[in-house]
């Protein structure tokens, strides 16, 4: 009957996924092992890409498996990589599957930055390729009609998934292929040749007539809703249309002659007849309008036998009366196909590449979950540090244990020498300053690599800025300062971290200038330390007394609360528990994660007895003080006051003092350095995120200026010029040319072997063939001259005015031509003599080049074509 339509593949051009994702990998999985294997399989994506896009595809199963195993692997690494314009930038660019393009420029084709619209080209790709295969199909077998069948639903399937998905997909206007008004007909087309696969199916097995009859009138109806949906649109090839048209009126008359069967079974005549004759008029409409597209000499034949029994039958038999076309019970429809769903895996041979990696939301909800467990942890131990610097400053401002361990009061208590022994362990005063004069270097660092990931996004967005003021409304991409605002809130907030790290920096440095000499005179040897310390007699009578002992017990319950306390933040730090399975099964279970309620619980279950144990020591502690400061007390009063002792015991406060700053300070410029050192790598990361999406900014403006330019070399540059009035007006004496006939459908001529162009009107040539009328300008017709007066002397013969073959090119030799002169030739320079197109005026009438036969002149030979006839335009 006719060939079935068939969707042409979209052309994608060549993209590298391998180097984006790799770097992604990097930069957030840990793991050298977890990272070679996900960036092999970040090779392996590029080379599926490459095999599914990167060839042509053969219209067979293999082909169409390789496209859905890539569209499968799209969707599963869409929850696994944050593919955006700021984030994993790739431009995807594909070409219109219906736009063929212009002289000037290549056909329309839209590049953006997302996977949504990378899956629906792949998808659109897979439908199409689907249609072709089944229009290969041979539908003289059951297999091969099942298979069209089975691939024309697949098909409509996803040409249905594309129009549902398309626009929350690309978030902007798509090219005109993947429009939701082109694919929704492209869908409906399908689905309406599976129904006629089903209808030949039918007819086939020979199943009753008034079933066939209701496949072939719901195959019309989808072709009849096709055909409305793209009556008035131009979005898909001149082919389609007419063809929809005729399989309407094809499938409308074989339902009507399947029901024209069941009438005469059930003994209705008339009815056979009134169906039969609207049967043969619509096949009759196909025939005459659209017999280039479709052959139905078939069915006219069939229709046309049975009508033509019919009728003598009835008129010498029956003699029932023939109902109007009106007045026939409307045909039943059955549909027995449906547009297949876009569940994935559509391939039965996927394996997912990345099935190690973790979702993205998954990765996420870990992340946010480690920023709660961090801030749980750093909280308890803050908690305790400064209880402990609290304990600390306590005992310092009572001069504890050096007050109660100053026996003879000539020598430095053991507490002190202890205090001293550690600070010079450490470095002393010499670690202090170094770390403090490795701050600016680190800081600077730091500054320098965010300065200039701004400044990168400061040129191009300038350079975006111009080329939109330049070309207005057809510069057509996200601007730069919306697309930057995330890395600019994230620059912003890394400006904040290092101000306030200066800010830390700048309290640190004073309070180390503040107890620099004191904490100096902790790193002296024993003997300097002793002179330095004020003598006072000592009151030995208090060393055996009640007080004494108490404060010594309360003393060392309180070292050993801060023992206590240094373990368990060693244990709180050392916890560990991943989080990924418990977020896996709740988006494999909900389809979501309730990051925080999840989040909450486990960390309640993990670290509730380590912060039961935080606030027991921090409330021990309190009780711990209350009573060294009363046994304090007591201390004092008992004590013998003088002037000498309290200097001593003033010195011996400060140098506890500066024993604490010095343990604190380190751990605050250790922490600094740290911070400092593991913040260059964060911005040296948002460093390499900003390269990144400028590399693919300038890609995408590159090409996008290309197609700019292109469009503007198409455009005129100025208006049409009209023809001049001798151009367009017939001569005089000539007849007007006849109105033009409607132009007709396009034809396409499937299957025959492309005809030579026809014949050019054969120029009509006078005796005075130099005359300045003899020769019209291209694309008008010469109105024929009055024959000039023959030369005295010569005879010459009658003047033949019928139509006859040029004898060389039409040189431009008439005396009117602006600027032309020709040279006048040798008659030897020309062997093939072609007479008077070569001379630069007017031979006699009577001349007759020797060789040449009489005017007319016979059909060449050497001509590619038969003469044909000149029928006016």
């Amino acid at each position: 009957m006719t060939n079935f339509i068939s969707v042409q593949l979209k052309k994608a051009s060549e993209v590298d996924l391998a180097k984006p994702l790799c770097k992604f990998i990097q930069q957030s999985y840990p793991g050298a092992e977890a990272q070679a294997e996900h960036c092999r399989a970040a090779e392996e994506l590029s080379r599926l890409r490459k095999s599914a896009l990167g060839r042509p595809l053969d219209k067979h199963e293999s082909s169409l498996e390789t496209l859905l195993r890539y569209y499968d692997q799209l969707c599963a690494i869409e929850p696994k990589f944050p593919f955006s314009e700021n984030q994993v930038c790739v431009t995807f660019t594909w070409k219109d599957a219906f736009d063929k393009g212009s002289l000037f420029g290549g056909s329309a084709k839209l590049a953006l930055a997302s996977l949504g619209y990378e899956k629906t080209c792949v998808l659109f790709n897979c439908g199409a390729l689907a249609s072709q295969i089944a229009a290969e199909q041979n539908l003289d077998n059951d297999e091969g009609l099942k298979a069209a069948a089975k691939h024309y639903q697949f098909a409509s399937g996803a040409f249905q998934h594309i129009k549902d998905t398309v626009l929350s997909a690309l978030n902007r206007e798509p090219t005109v292929d993947i429009s939701p008004d082109t694919v929704g007909t492209l869908s409906l087309i399908m689905l309406a040749q599976a129904q006629e696969v089903f209808f030949l199916k039918a007819t086939r097995d020979k199943m009753k007539d008034g079933i066939i009859a209701k496949l072939a009138n719901q195959a019309a109806d989808y072709y009849g809703d096709a055909y409305k949906q793209c009556q008035y649109k131009d979005t898909l090839p001149k082919e389609v249309f007419p063809v929809l048209a005729a399989k309407h009126c094809i499938m409308q008359a074989n339902a009507e002659y399947h029901q024209s069967i069941l009438a005469k079974q059930q003994k209705k005549f008339g009815e056979e007849i009134g169906r039969l004759q609207h049967a043969a008029d619509l096949v009759k409409t196909v025939a005459s309008r659209y017999d280039e597209y479709i052959s139905v000499k078939d069915l006219v034949d069939k229709i046309n036998r049975a009508l033509a029994a019919a009728k003598k039958d009835n008129d010498f038999i029956y003699h029932d009366r023939v109902p109007d076309l009106k007045d026939l019970e409307p045909i039943g429809k059955a549909s027995l196909v449906k547009s297949t769903p876009v569940v994935v895996p559509l391939s039965q041979k996927f394996t997912d590449l990345f099935e190690k990696m973790v979702p993205l939301q998954v990765q996420q909800s870990v992340s946010v979950y480690n920023q709660r467990k961090a801030d749980l942890v750093n909280r308890s131990i803050a908690q305790m540090r400064e209880a402990t610097n609290l304990a600390n400053g306590v005992l310092a401002s009572l001069n504890l244990p050096a007050a109660i361990e100053d026996v003879s009061g000539d020598t430095v208590p053991q507490s002190i020498l202890n205090k001293s022994k550690s600070v010079i362990e450490q470095g002393g005063i010499q670690t202090v300053d170094q770390l403090i004069k490795d701050l600016p270097e680190l800081l600077q660092r730091n500054k320098e690599i965010l300065d200039e990931s701004l400044r990168l996004l400061d040129e191009e967005e300038a350079t975006d800025n111009d080329l939109r003021a330049k070309f207005k409304e057809r510069w057509q991409r996200t601007p730069s300062n919306e697309l930057y605002k995330p890395l600019r809130a994230e620059g912003a907030n890394y400006h904040n971290i290092l101000n306030k790290a200066v800010q830390a920096d700048g309290q640190v440095k004073e309070r180390y200038q503040t107890h620099r000499d004191t904490i100096a005179l902790l790193c002296k040897p024993e003997a300097e330390l002793n002179a330095a310390i004020p003598s006072a007699n000592p009151a030995k009578t208090l060393q055996g007394n009640e007080v004494v002992n108490v404060l010594r017990t309360l003393l060392a319950s309180l070292d050993e609360v801060k023992k206590e306390r240094e373990q368990l933040e060693n244990d709180l730090k050392s916890v560990n528990f991943d989080m990924t399975s418990k977020f896996l099964t709740a988006l494999a279970q909900d389809g979501a994660i309730n990051e925080e309620a999840i989040s909450v619980t486990e960390l309640d279950r993990i670290y509730g007895s380590y912060t039961q144990k935080v606030q027991e020591s921090l409330k021990k502690q309190e009780e711990l003080l209350k009573n060294i400061q009363n046994a304090h007390q007591d201390f004092s009063k008992m004590k013998q006051s003088n002037n000498e002792s309290n200097l001593r015991e003033e010195v011996l406060k400060n140098l506890a003092v500066a024993n604490d700053n010095f343990v604190e300070l380190v751990a605050n410029l250790k922490e600094g350095t740290k911070f400092y050192n593991e913040l260059t790598e964060i911005l040296l990361k948002f460093q390499n995120k900003c390269s990144d999406i400028i590399f693919a900014r300038k890609t995408e403006r590159d090409e996008l200026l290309k197609d700019l330019q292109q469009s503007i070399a198409r455009e005129p540059s100025a208006p049409s010029i009209p023809l001049p009035t001798y151009q367009t007006t017939p001569a005089a004496g000539s007849k007007p040319a006849a109105s033009p006939a409607p132009t007709p459908a396009p034809r396409t001529m499937v299957g025959t072997k492309p005809q030579p162009p026809a014949r050019p009107p054969p120029p009509v040539i006078s005796a005075a063939s130099s005359s300045p009328s003899a020769l019209a300008p291209s694309g008008t017709a010469a109105a024929p001259a009055a024959a000039p007066a023959p030369t005295p002397g010569a005879s010459a013969p009658a003047a033949s005015t019928a139509p006859s073959q040029a004898q060389g090119p039409p040189y431009p030799t008439y005396p009117g031509y602006p600027g032309y002169c020709q040279m006048p030739m040798p008659m030897g320079y020309n062997p093939y003599m072609y007479g008077q197109y070569n001379l630069p005026y007017a031979p006699s009438p009577v001349y007759q080049t020797p060789g040449q036969p009489p005017y007319p002149p016979p059909q060449q030979p050497g001509y590619p074509f038969p003469q044909q006839p000149y029928y006016q335009q």
